[in-house]
């Protein structure tokens, strides 16, 4: 059975954020709420409101694959931003 969640970028720092199952954002994506297809167009328009309130930016829909509490994206690109930046963050600001 394929799941989806919501994905976003919180707009006070950038980060990769997901919906979780009290409407609130996690960084983690094991704390994302994940619903089957047929749920997920109304999960995507509960985000409205974190939008509409510019919490978060460019809320949408991703395929994740569950097994118990261990939820990973199906794509790649999604499984990179789960994962964190790619380099290291420096404060020289460069």
């Amino acid at each position: 059975m394929s799941h989806q969640m919501v994905t976003a970028n919180r707009l006070s720092d950038g980060a990769v954020v997901y919906m979780t199952a009290d409407g609130g954002w996690s960084t983690s994506v094991n704390e994302g709420h994940f619903v089957t297809d047929g749920e997920a167009d109304a999960l995507l328009k509960s985000a409205d409101k974190s939008v509409d309130d510019c919490t978060v930016v460019d809320a949408y829909l991703i395929a994740v694959e569950a097994a118990g509490t261990d939820v990973r994206p199906v794509r790649f690109r999604e499984q990179v931003r789960a994962k964190g930046p790619t380099i290291a963050l420096t404060g020289s600001g460069r």
